[in-house]
C-alpha cells in the first residue's frame, strides 16, 4: 500500500471544481480510499486575482506508486475540468492538483515548506509524517507558518457529504419534478445515497473481466465439465432502471487451462453490475469465457426475476425469465448439453 498527499486548489468557480475534482480522485485506478481535509480560503500568490479555495487529500493506493505514475492521472483530471496552463504560473485556474509527497519520500517541490495553504490542510491529514530532507513533521512545518490569511470555508469534500455532485444534482431535480421537496427531512441525503448506490450497482462498467480471468488461469490436464451452480446475481434493467435478480449456472470443458472457481462468480458479477437485459448478460458471460479461456465449450443458464414485470406493466408476480447461451461442444454435442441441463436442475 502507498499513502500520499495531494493538494487541491481553485479560484474559478472553486466550489464547483473542487467537488468534481474530489469525485475524480476517488475514481483513479488503484485508489482504495481518499480522505479530505477541511477547505480553506486563501489569498492568491503573486497576483490580485480572486481568492483560492484549498484542500488536501490523503490517498491510499494498493501496491507501490511513484511520482511518475501519478503525473498523467492528475493532469488528466485537470484537463477534464478545463485547466488551461499558461506562462503565468499565478494565473487563475479551474483546478490545480499537485502531488505534495509520498509517505517516506521527499516532498515534490517546495510548496509544503513554503505555503500555509498547503501545509495546514496536509497537517490535518498526516500530522506525524516526518518530511525527509527537512526533519520536521508536517504538523511542525504548519505550526511554523503564518495562518492569518486562511479562513475555513463551509464546504465538505468527503464522501459522507458529497460524492458525485453532477449525479446528485440530477437526483435533486428528479425529486422536485415528482413534486417533492429535496430539502425536507428524510430526503436531504437522498441524492447522495442514490449516487453512491448507483455507482455500486453499476460498478461492472469500471471492472475489466480480462484481468479477473488472466490473474487466475492455470494449466491443467482436466478434460471433464467444470460447473458452478446457483451463482446469485443482481442487475439493473436498462429499460426501466429497475432491478432484476436470480441465479446463474456457468460451466465449461477445459482444453489445457482451468480458472479459479470463484472467478466464475466474479465474471458473472462484472457483467451483471451494469445496465442490462438478461439475454445479453447471458451471452456476455459465455463469450468472455470462450474468448479468454479457449475451452472446448461453455454453457451459461440464467433464471431471473424482473421487478419491471412485477411492479409495473403486466404485474405477474410469479413469473421468471430463463435464458441460456451455449458455445463449442455444448452447442455441437447434444449429450454434453443434456448433461449440463441435468446437473443444474438436479437437487
Amino acid at each position: 500500500m502507498t499513502r500520499l498527499l495531494i493538494s487541491l486548489g481553485s479560484n474559478i468557480n472553486p466550489t464547483y471544481f473542487l467537488e468534481r475534482a474530489a469525485f475524480q480522485l476517488r475514481l483513479l485506478d488503484g485508489v482504495t480510499s481518499v480522505r479530505f481535509s477541511r477547505v480553506l480560503r486563501s489569498p492568491p500568490v503573486g497576483t490580485r486575482g480572486p481568492e483560492f479555495l484549498n484542500a488536501a487529500a490523503l490517498v491510499e493506493y494498493e501496491g507501490e506508486v511513484s511520482a511518475a505514475d501519478l503525473a498523467l492521472p492528475l493532469t488528466g483530471i485537470e484537463a477534464r475540468l478545463g485547466r488551461v496552463r499558461t506562462e503565468d504560473k499565478n494565473a487563475a485556474r479551474t483546478i490545480d492538483l499537485d502531488l505534495v509527497m509520498i509517505e517516506g519520500h521527499e516532498p515534490q517541490g517546495t510548496d509544503l515548506v513554503t505555503y500555509a495553504f498547503v501545509s495546514a490542510p496536509c497537517a490535518e491529514l498526516a500530522p506525524e509524517w516526518t518530511v525527509p530532507g527537512d526533519g520536521r513533521t508536517i504538523k511542525e512545518i504548519s505550526m511554523d507558518h503564518d495562518h492569518s490569511g486562511l479562513t475555513t470555508e463551509d464546504l465538505e469534500l468527503n464522501e459522507d457529504e458529497i460524492f458525485d455532485p453532477e449525479y446528485e444534482e440530477l437526483v435533486r431535480k428528479m425529486l422536485a419534478h415528482l413534486g417533492e421537496d429535496p430539502d425536507r427531512q428524510g430526503l436531504e441525503k437522498t441524492p447522495l445515497r442514490v449516487a453512491k448506490a448507483m455507482r455500486y450497482l453499476t460498478r461492472g462498467y469500471h471492472q475489466d473481466v480480462k484481468e479477473v480471468i488472466n490473474q487466475a488461469m492455470f494449466e491443467s490436464d482436466a478434460e471433464d465439465m467444470v460447473l458452478l451452480r446457483n451463482i446469485e446475481f443482481y442487475s439493473m434493467c436498462e429499460h426501466h432502471l429497475l432491478p432484476f435478480y436470480g441465479k446463474a449456472h456457468v460451466a465449461y470443458i477445459p482444453d489445457g487451462h482451468v480458472i479459479g472457481l470463484s472467478k466464475l462468480a466474479r465474471i458473472t458479477d462484472v457483467f451483471s453490475r451494469r445496465l442490462q437485459i438478461q439475454e445479453r448478460l447471458t451471452n456476455q458471460i459465455a463469450d468472455s469465457l470462450m474468448e479468454s479461456l479457449e475451452p472446448k465449450g461453455v454453457a451459461v443458464a440464467m433464471e431471473g426475476v424482473h421487478l419491471c414485470m412485477l411492479m409495473r406493466g403486466v404485474e405477474k408476480q410469479t413469473s421468471s425469465m430463463v435464458t441460456s447461451a451455449v458455445r463449442g461442444s455444448f452447442r455441437t454435442d447434444a449429450r454434453t448439453r443434456a448433461e449440463f441441463m441435468g446437473f443444474i436442475y438436479h437437487e
